[in-house]
């Protein structure tokens, strides 16, 4: 498992004192100068935790006025079930490429030009990874919401939970993501033309395909890492071997 960075632990901290009341919700965080002082870090660790709650749903962030704390929750602010990211994504696939074909053919054009504009912002290679997450969500979010389907909604944002709050689901995107952008700019792509195309079916399928994907690439992201662990494995069984060697 890949080590938490501190950012989580503070997200972590933070997203205790809102479930606690300390911080309820439609209510304003403390400055990043006081939120920096009561948990001894500094003041870029507690922008990258808030850009992480705001990834999840848990605050607001409004340019020039603060970090809100969102009005409702995401799911029910429960224990999150520990399941891998091969599972996650499968899970995805299945509700997401239904919200696509739901979503298609009464899209807005407000929502096709928001999701024009997401796409946009998502291939700003300045972004930071974490910034690329809270696009992505709500690139994926707006696509749920334009279903028109409140239970299928509440199953996506609940999957968008896991996706970005388990540590080894968050590091798994993390590697294929930094390996496969431009493929997941052009498949991101794909759905919007089929959603501009009222193209229910088509929509469904450029949905799977992007998950099909992923899901290709966890695989040969797993086999990569269990062939560098084997060569680790032997290097270390060799270097034992020699050493016993040159002793006796």
């Amino acid at each position: 498992m890949a080590e938490r960075r501190l950012f989580e632990d503070v997200a972590d901290a933070i997203r205790r004192l809102i479930l606690d009341g300390v911080y309820p919700p439609g209510t304003r965080l403390p400055g990043e100068r006081e939120l920096s002082e009561r948990f001894e870090v500094s003041r870029v660790t507690i922008r990258e935790a808030e850009i992480a709650l705001q990834a999840t749903g848990w605050i607001h962030i409004r340019t020039g006025a603060g970090a809100y704390v969102q009005a409702k929750l995401p799911g029910d602010g429960g224990i999150l079930p520990q399941v891998s990211a091969f599972e996650l994504t499968e899970a995805r696939s299945l509700f997401e490429a239904e919200a696509a074909a739901l979503a298609a053919p009464t899209i807005s054009a407000e929502t096709l030009e928001k999701l024009e504009g997401l796409l946009e912002a998502m291939a700003n290679e300045d972004a930071s990874e974490d910034e690329i997450n809270v696009i992505d969500r709500e690139f994926h979010m707006t696509i749920a919401a334009a279903s028109n389907n409140k239970a299928i909604i509440h199953v996506i944002e609940s999957l968008w939970r896991m996706r970005l709050e388990l540590p080894e689901v968050r590091t798994s995107h993390s590697m294929i993501c930094r390996k496969d952008g431009a493929a997941r700019q052009a498949e991101h792509a794909g759905v919007v033309e089929a959603l501009r195309k009222r193209d229910a079916g088509g929509a469904r399928l450029a949905m799977r395909r992007h998950f099909n994907r992923l899901l290709e690439s966890m695989l040969d992201e797993t086999e990569e890492r269990a062939m560098v662990e084997l060569r680790q494995r032997a290097a270390e069984s060799r270097e034992r071997y020699l050493l016993s060697a040159k002793l006796a």
